[in-house]
């Protein structure tokens, strides 16, 4: 058995890095990300709830069930059987028991989205509207909250928009390998969002969300009467509707790579910073 000398577990203890704390989240902002949050999730599954009562996207200004949809998530019987379909232009997909055709208490039942993604878990549009409006009209305030606290205290200029050097194409590949190798910023550089992080951030922020709200209120028939030229900006109401769900589909695929990031990142390291704003840095011991 080795007997490790005093000298020597110095200086391995030397070597280890050491972690400061740093003040990397305001108050404003975190307090706005988990409204979001909460947000987010009740207008999507409201928002399924919405979507069941007719599952097809048209583009232009009209769609009923005789005109041929962009979008279609439907069933067809199959004997005694019901099968989920997903058509997606000329391209039909078989999805049963997650898109078109479900359980329900045991038993399948065309549906275009499952239960268990919708509010309320049963079929009721009026239910699903009321907390889909109840839970935009608190995510558009709550947006505006971010938006005059970011441009007051700089915080889209200091921490979101990206340098010259960023943006160079060298830069951006080798930041690209480094998330497919799961490598991470380490020391000072992982206080600071990187330009891929700054990149998906404003796209979600400057097109993403304005693009779900505009589309939304578009559906609006009180909106179409104040704001008719909405209507004509996007093609046609059913164009609106389509873009509304692009978009909305994007924000969570968004939010599946964001959530795989911070667990593969670095969990309660992530999330203490969101919560408390104080985040861990890897700092050299040597001096």
């Amino acid at each position: 058995m080795t007997t490790l000398q005093p000298s020597s577990v110095a200086s391995s203890a030397a070597a280890l890095p050491r972690r400061r704390l740093v003040y990397r989240h305001a108050l404003a902002v975190r307090l706005t990300h988990w409204l979001n949050v909460i947000c987010l999730m009740f207008l999507l599954l409201s928002g399924l709830q919405i979507f069941n009562a007719h599952p097809s996207l048209y583009w232009g200004q009209y769609g009923a069930n005789a005109d041929q949809p962009f979008i279609d998530i439907g069933a067809v019987r199959d004997g005694d059987r019901i099968r989920g379909v997903t058509r997606i232009g000329p391209v039909s997909i078989p999805t049963t028991g997650v898109l078109g055709a479900s359980s329900v208490n045991g038993e399948t039942r065309a549906r275009a989205f499952p239960a268990w993604l919708t509010l309320p878990s049963y079929t009721d549009l009026a239910t699903g509207r009321r907390w889909h409006f109840f839970f935009a009209w608190l995510f558009v305030i709550n947006g505006l909250a971010y938006l005059i606290y970011g441009l007051a205290a700089g915080h889209f200029r200091r921490d979101l928009l990206p340098d010259a050097d960023q943006l160079k194409p060298a830069h951006l590949v080798r930041e690209i390998a480094d998330h497919a190798h799961l490598r991470f910023p380490k020391g000072e550089a992982a206080r600071r969002y990187n330009a891929l992080q700054k990149l998906a951030y404003l796209a979600v922020i400057i097109v993403l969300l304005p693009l779900m709200v505009a589309t939304g209120l578009t559906m609006s028939p009180g909106m179409n009467a104040a704001w008719p030229w909405l209507v004509d900006l996007f093609g046609g109401r059913q164009s609106a509707r389509t873009l509304h769900f692009i978009s909305a589909s994007l924000i969570v695929a968004f939010v599946v790579v964001h959530l795989v990031m911070v667990l593969v990142s670095g969990l309660w390291n992530n999330l203490r910073s969101m919560i408390t704003g104080r985040f861990a840095i890897d700092t050299d011991r040597s001096p």
